[in-house]
């Protein structure tokens, strides 16, 4: 359930607007993001070329560009993520965790890896700290580990803490929200929710926003409550991120005066 003060905080949200200040805060939080199966190798040199000029926290794609993306990215700030488990989200936590492993044999900084979704759903919260541990196990303690919970499947507040705290008790470094490749992706809603976890984990757990956040006015919401429940000091790449394919320009054009277009699409 969102208590009350929640309720209050996600009002004041929805009516945050981006302004160049707080895009030029948003843009170095963005995980860059190519997940459509359909990529190309120059698309792929085309999103890393875009993410050292506009200097976002990482790059996230499938596995098998890693070793064309790594290279290109080598010697930069810009972090390289890949997926697992990933869109699906298996109970197979085996394969979930050789999948990680190999990732960080070709090169990947960090795992975005899919919580059991439908385990999760028939109420075994219990195989979320097994796949953490399973797949910190795999990919080591210096790669950055993400869960998705897909937080428009679990849908219910009670479930996404739940889910959340088995995984901040297994060791995990971020919760993210979504997959993007389901109806409901990011919701201010959900974010709140996992943010609270984050907030009572000393924020030894970051959060990332991902699913449908297009537009430098959705990025502002999201930081709205970011600043509310985590603190604006606290903020930064090591704690918050947006995963996204068509937020950065739209976070370009507000950050060199222009307006946010609210017609972006993609991940």
């Amino acid at each position: 359930m969102i208590d009350k003060n929640t309720s209050d905080l996600l009002a004041k949200a929805s009516l945050a607007t981006a302004s160049p200040a707080l895009a030029k805060r948003a843009i170095p939080l963005v995980d860059l993001t190519s997940l459509s199966g359909s990529e190309t190798e120059a698309e792929i040199a085309a999103l890393c070329t875009r993410a050292l000029e506009h200097g976002v926290a990482a790059v996230c794609i499938y596995p098998a560009f890693l070793p064309q993306a790594r290279p290109l990215l080598q010697g930069s700030a810009v972090r390289l993520a890949a997926v697992a488990n990933f869109p699906d989200g298996s109970d197979d936590i085996a394969r979930a965790a050789d999948e990680a492993a190999a990732a960080v044999a070709d090169g990947a900084d960090e795992v975005d890896v899919v919580a059991p979704v439908q385990a999760i759903m028939e109420g075994d919260v219990g195989i979320v700290g097994e796949l953490v541990e399973a797949v910190r196990l795999a990919a080591g303690p210096q790669t950055t580990l993400k869960l998705i919970l897909e937080t428009g499947i679990l849908a219910d507040p009670d479930r996404i803490t739940a889910a959340a705290r088995a995984a901040v008790m297994a060791g995990v470094d971020f919760l993210k929200t979504s997959t993007g490749k389901v109806p409901v992706g990011a919701t201010p809603e959900a974010a709140a929710v996992m943010m609270r976890v984050c907030e009572e984990a000393g924020l030894r757990v970051g959060f990332k926003a991902s699913g449908g956040i297009r537009t430098a006015d959705d990025a502002a919401r999201y930081l709205h409550l970011g600043d509310a429940l985590l603190g604006a000091e606290r903020i930064s790449a090591r704690t918050f991120r947006f995963g996204a394919s068509s937020l950065l320009d739209d976070l370009v054009r507000v950050a060199a005066g222009g307006a946010s277009s609210g017609t972006a699409s993609g991940y």
